[in-house]
Parts: C-alpha cells; sequence; structure tokens
C-alpha cells in the first residue's frame, strides 16, 4: 500500500478505536506509519481523510451485510418472511461492529460543526436509499429503479436508522423482524391500538 491508503487504513482504525471528535491527525499518522504531510498531500486535511474513511467503511459495510443477506435469503419465502429475515440480519449485522455504528452516530452528531459533511451525506443520501431498497428486496444496487429509491427506500432507511439507534441503546430491547411486520401489518390495518387478545 501507499501513503493515501496507509492513511485511509490508520484513519479507519482511529475512528473505530477514539471515535471522529478525538481522533487527532497525529492519531492517524501513528496508526498508518505515514507523515504528518501526506495528509496535506493526499486528502487536503484531517476532516477530509476522516471523512473518506468513514464513507469507505460504511460502503464496507453495506457491501458485506448485502452479500450476507442475499446469501440467507429464501427466495420463495413469504413476503412478511422475507423482510422479518432481512431485519434479523440487519439486527444481528450491527453486533459484530458495536464501534463501528457508535461511530455512525458521533458522525451524524457533527453535522452542525462540520457543512462538508453535511453536503457529503446530502450527496450520498440518495444511494443509501438505494441500498437499503437492494438490501430489502435482495437485489443489485443497478436494479432498483429511482422511483423505487425514492418511495420504499426512504422508509427502509428510516427503518434501517431507527434499528441501530434503538440496538445501540439497548441491544436486547431491539425489535425483532417479527415486530417489525406484524408492526407494519397493524399501521397498514390500522388495527394498532386494538388488542389482539380481544
Amino acid at each position: 500500500m501507499g501513503h493515501r491508503e496507509d492513511l485511509l487504513e490508520g484513519a479507519k482504525r482511529c475512528l473505530l478505536e477514539k471515535g471522529w471528535v478525538r481522533t487527532t491527525a497525529r492519531d492517524i499518522v501513528a496508526a498508518s506509519g505515514a507523515n504528518l504531510a501526506s495528509i496535506g498531500y493526499h486528502y487536503g486535511s484531517k476532516d477530509a481523510l476522516m471523512l473518506e474513511a468513514f464513507m469507505r467503511m460504511t460502503e464496507e459495510w453495506g457491501e458485506g451485510v448485502g452479500r450476507t443477506l442475499a446469501a440467507a435469503a429464501d427466495p420463495d419465502a413469504p413476503r412478511e418472511e422475507h423482510v422479518a429475515t432481512v431485519v434479523d440480519g440487519l439486527v444481528e449485522s450491527f453486533s459484530s461492529s458495536r464501534q463501528f455504528w457508535s461511530v455512525q452516530l458521533e458522525v451524524m452528531g457533527q453535522l452542525n460543526n462540520h457543512p462538508e459533511l453535511r453536503q457529503r451525506f446530502a450527496a450520498v443520501l440518495p444511494q443509501g436509499r438505494e441500498g437499503m431498497t437492494a438490501i430489502f428486496e435482495g437485489v443489485d444496487d443497478k436494479l432498483v429503479p429511482a422511483e423505487a429509491s425514492r418511495t420504499a427506500g426512504s422508509l427502509y432507511h428510516a427503518l434501517f436508522i431507527g434499528l441501530w439507534v434503538q440496538w445501540l441503546i439497548d441491544p436486547d430491547a431491539a425489535p425483532s423482524g417479527r415486530d417489525i411486520v406484524e408492526g407494519m401489518r397493524r399501521i397498514l390495518a390500522g388495527t394498532v391500538l386494538e388488542d389482539p387478545a380481544a
């Protein structure tokens, strides 16, 4: 690897170990074996490097979980079972990298302080919706139509964010796939407040 990739890998390690706020340029240099001047040369600034590392980690997670869920999916399963399986798979994927999901929440908290961070997030938001649609539908991102991404993708993305925040707060209280499917069914049927035992 060259200095550019070394810096990126070092920044990833620092993000996981120290988070966004506590990571310094010197931390990244120590973790990467590169020199301080190379951050400016290759990325322009420490924040730009951190942002690139964060985005790369997010893409790698998406690719990995997409492959895992696609391999576990049963194409013949009823729709409700498929959605429940995807939700359970997503929640299970959180446990393999609690630090990563903690960093995600920390980075969200920095959006008001870093306009470039907000702009980058806004720029990739459509891709996030597309990616979530692909994961829930079990297809490649390229097969997701724009309208599906705009509508269902927005819902899937909102569901996903809610799942990982609830999981971060209390993993044992995170909803199961069956809970989510039942909740969706009751919302659409207008029976949210009805007692199922009645």
